[in-house]
């Protein structure tokens, strides 16, 4: 993952890294066919929480509450990466995923990279739509479906099948586990733990969408072809040019994809808008459409920050059950 080294010292260090002010007026890059060049490694880690929480009454953040934010998340940090060493313990629950204090559990803090900073919008949450920042009500198939996987999966760890179900059953964390499509890389892309960055190739005809985390890409055409109607783990895209603005329409998903923890369903369609504000800020906006899952449909906004440093494969065992199963072919022979 990309500054781990640089963020693990900033972190020790307890420097406050301020992003650069946005200059006004500032004219963005284009490439030779006029349009704005989007290429590059664009960080989209945040503090931000995708809901605004339901004690917070504003839309935005002041100043004052937006530091305060920010030096509690480098603080937790700070914490966690100078505090002693201690063995995993399983939680009441039998969750090893995570600690009782916060720690990280399964894994070591050093591989985390959340962020410590909100937004540079100062919003609430990441929802912009509707108005009160919250995703809409489940449709009752979706809360049925919901609360039936919940009762089977019930005393079940994360990372084991769902009892009765296939070993690729795996509940909410599925796909990750298996390496099939990657927690935050969705599509769409949503903030996480870690591998927090993507990067976009781009030319006349089409954009590649590289994500750092399950090193995803997406190649994406902007020649006005129709849909296949094949379905794929990703979906099937199609790109286009509104303005300064390019669009991204994204269907056709093979079943549910990592988005929202497997929350959605296989008629998910999402609609990405990808506009460079200025040399440093890439704003990513997303509108979700899930009749099966969702009332109604709902945006969310994230303000990506240009990552100067390059992205490293990220190597993950696809069709990794466990070490043991790994394993078990040698205690055979």
């Amino acid at each position: 993952m990309t500054r781990q080294y640089l963020y693990t010292a900033v972190i020790l260090l307890g420097i406050v890294v301020v992003s650069i002010v946005p200059v006004i007026g500032q004219e963005v890059p284009r490439i030779s066919s006029g349009k704005p060049d989007l290429q590059g490694v664009w960080d989209f880690r945040t503090i931000t929480p995708m809901e605004r929480p339901e004690d917070q009454a504003e839309e935005f953040l002041s100043d004052e509450e937006a530091a305060n934010l920010d030096q509690a998340a480098i603080e937790r940090e700070t914490n966690l990466a100078t505090r002693p060493a201690r063995r995993t313990a399983i939680d009441p629950t039998g969750n090893v995923d995570r600690g009782v204090d916060g720690a990280p559990g399964s894994y070591n803090n050093f591989w985390f990279d959340r962020g410590t900073t909100v937004i540079s919008t100062k919003r609430t949450s990441l929802v912009i739509d509707p108005a009160n920042g919250r995703i809409p009500t489940l449709t009752p198939e979706a809360k049925k479906k919901r609360d039936d996987l919940a009762e089977v999966r019930k005393n079940t760890g994360p990372h084991e099948p769902t009892p009765g179900g296939w070993v690729e059953d795996l509940g909410s964390n599925g796909l990750q586990v298996r390496c099939i499509v990657g927690f935050n890389s969705g599509p769409p892309m949503t903030p996480g733990g870690y591998n927090n960055n993507f990067q976009m190739f781009q030319t006349p005809d089409e954009v590649v969408i590289y994500n750092e985390m399950n090193h995803n890409p997406r190649v994406i055409p902007l020649d006005d072809r129709p849909y296949t109607g094949l379905r794929q783990w990703n979906g099937e895209s199609r790109g286009r040019w509104e303005g300064d603005t390019l669009v991204i329409e994204t269907k056709n998903f093979l079943r549910e994809t990592s988005f929202m923890r497997g929350g959605a369903s296989k008629d998910l369609e999402i609609t990405e808008r990808f506009t460079r504000e200025t040399t440093d800020i890439l704003i990513y906006e997303v509108t979700v459409t899930d009749p099966t899952t969702w009332m109604t449909p709902w945006t969310y906004q994230v303000p990506m920050q240009i990552n100067p440093d390059p992205i490293f494969e990220y190597a993950c065992h696809e069709g990794n059950y466990s070490m043991a199963v790994l394993l078990a072919g040698a205690l055979e022979q």
